[in-house]
């Protein structure tokens, strides 16, 4: 069986709406059904599934994980977003620039864009909303800022990009740090147009700021030191050398729960079953597609599609920023339609080795990869921050969509400057 029929095969099944786990072990299976001889049979492949995620490093997903959902249900995106909005509330776009600023700090706790947007968006949105705002602005403004959890390190992404090329996963992590806030500040520059646009009330903020003033700084930047404490913590133990970024994965978990429960007592020992549940509810799906995509990059990279996909493009393209265009609009049409997990370790064994044979550096390129499949998450068809934020406030994820189009805007102007900027990753190398 060709490489072709095999790529050919895993779109069909996605397009009939087979579960993407399942169609990738589906496609892994068949090229060793139909040709004995080939050496993956079905065997090998379950091997590999297995194999795959006996992985160290792999271990920092589920604990990120449930980290980011024990901070969500410890109210951690509040007392952020309070301290923000205390000191920018009441300038042009304070507050929508102060979710933006929270999607960054929760999104250094949790590595999840989907729990960004959840746990900032659930407290943020309705809030906003009372004060004037329109409720699809913010509503979209929440989505796009979420998708800061993926590039923001710690980010689950970056640890899946590590394991699929072998760069260091503390390296990605400082990479991401620049971009990230580069993100956030184009979203932050689109919140102030927007609403210098459009107006705001400004007399019903300012009693929502003078509320909050009068609790005093001291008193709000209590409430709030634990939280903004967090990424300080998880981030300083892995760029220090005390503890990998798995190790600082379990970390952030313990860190989490001393906070929510004797700290904040925002969580009783009572709640902890259905936050546990709730952190293997949203592991589970991601193990099953982690397994079944090491296993389909494996047949692939025996089917040598990886060598043919690069000799193709670097002998059609020899101008390296032509090539640089083509994989970055690649990528883009890739988040639209699949979920970050599976393309990052699908297609980095296929893309990587074109792009170092142009010159570009590893880390660079996964940065890249991420902000890339960052902006699927705000497009139809897949869009998962769309479905979460359409969840929170009922409205149409199409119009959520119509509202997020200038932001993504600004999102690609990032990309672009990502892209032939190598220095905005690497500096801090």
């Amino acid at each position: 069986m060709s490489s072709a029929v095999v790529l050919i095969l895993f779109f069909v099944c996605l397009l009939i709406a087979i579960p993407i786990s399942v169609s990738l072990g589906i496609v892994s299976v068949l090229p060793g059904a139909f040709d004995p001889s080939f050496t993956a049979s079905a065997t090998y492949v379950i091997r590999s599934m297995f194999g795959g995620l006996d992985s160290f490093p792999l271990l920092a997903v589920p604990m990120f994980i449930l980290s980011g959902i024990i901070m969500a249900r410890g109210g951690i995106s509040k007392r952020l977003f309070d301290l923000f909005a205390y000191f920018i509330g009441k300038k042009t776009a304070g507050l929508p620039c102060a979710v933006v600023v929270t999607c960054l700090f929760y999104g250094a706790i949790s590595g999840s864009g989907i729990a960004t947007v959840a746990a900032v968006g659930s407290m943020t949105i309705p809030l906003l909303v009372n004060l004037g705002y329109d409720k699809r602005f913010c509503t979209a403004l929440v989505a796009v800022a979420g998708s800061l959890g993926v590039i923001i390190p710690p980010s689950i992404p970056f640890i899946m990009y590590g394991m699929a090329s072998g760069v260091s996963v503390s390296d990605i992590f400082i990479a991401g740090i620049i971009p990230g806030i580069l993100i956030g500040v184009m979203l932050m520059v689109y919140a102030v147009y927007y609403c210098k646009k459009n107006g705001e009330d400004k007399e019903r903020i300012n009693g929502e700021i003078d509320h909050l003033r009068s609790q005093g700084l001291w008193k709000v930047f209590k409430s709030s030191f634990f939280a903004v404490l967090s990424p300080v913590i998880i981030l300083g133990c892995i760029y220090s050398g005390v503890a990998s970024p798995t190790e600082a994965a379990v970390i952030s978990v313990f860190y989490s729960l001393i906070v929510s429960l004797f700290l904040y007592k925002s969580l009783s020992f009572r709640d902890l079953y259905a936050v546990f549940a709730e952190g293997v509810r949203t592991y589970a799906p991601i193990l099953f597609i982690l397994a079944a995509s090491i296993a389909f990059s494996r047949v692939l990279t025996l089917m040598q599609v990886p060598q043919t996909i690069s000799g193709w493009i670097l002998e059609n393209f020899s101008n390296k920023i032509l090539i640089l265009i083509v994989v970055n609009l690649f990528l883009l049409l890739v988040g639209m339609i699949m979920d970050t997990t599976p393309a990052i370790l699908i297609l980095t064994p296929i893309l990587l080795p074109i792009m170092t044979g142009v010159g570009v550096d590893p880390i660079h390129f996964g940065v890249m990869m991420v902000v890339n499949l960052a902006i699927g998450f705000v497009t139809p068809p897949i869009g998962v921050n769309l479905f979460v934020a359409s969840s929170l406030t009922d409205i149409p994820v199409i119009q959520i969509a119509k509202r997020a189009l200038p932001m993504i805007g600004y999102f690609l102007i990032a990309l672009l400057l990502i892209t032939f900027i190598p220095q905005l990753s690497l500096a801090l190398l």
